[in-house]
């Protein structure tokens, strides 16, 4: 039987990125994003729901989160599903909770304040390493040796 684990998710950070790092330096931001869903009910009343998501992000991409997201910013998160499950040490009880692990971030708006004399944006994505026989990147500028015949070798 086929499976297919894909989320989608644009929203607001609900607060800073909180970053650490593993034993062996693999870095983990986990953050909180606040999805939101506005529609127009039979009454033509407008309405609104709000979806609160856990999501953690490995790696240099933790890294770029970490740095230069904050509270209340907008973000876009592609990753997939994962169900955490545990017992409750004070009632013994089975629990879990659906939250996302992320596989590329985007980062939405300018930077804040950005205006003149304000520092630069803060980068337009943080892209993971690519995945074993994926198609190469588009080559982003900045990205790679400087294209010059200048070179020393």
């Amino acid at each position: 039987m086929a499976s297919f684990n894909k989320v989608i998710l644009m929203g607001n950070l609900t607060r800073d990125p909180e970053l650490r790092y593993t034993p062996k330096g693999t870095a983990i931001a986990k953050i909180g994003l606040a999805v939101n869903r506005v529609w127009t009910n039979e009454a033509g009343e407008k309405k609104e729901e709000v979806t609160f998501v856990d999501v953690d992000v490995f790696g240099r991409t933790a890294e770029n989160v970490g740095q230069y997201m904050r509270k209340g910013r907008p973000i876009m998160v592609e990753g997939r599903l994962k169900l955490d499950q545990w017992d409750d040490k004070a009632t013994g009880a089975k629990r879990s909770k659906l939250g996302v692990i992320a596989e590329t971030v985007q980062f939405l708006g300018g930077a804040p304040g950005a205006g003149e004399g304000a520092a630069p944006a803060a980068p337009r994505a943080a892209r993971p390493a690519p995945a074993h026989n994926a198609p190469a990147a588009e080559p982003v500028e900045g990205d790679g040796p400087p294209e010059s015949d200048d070179v020393p070798f």
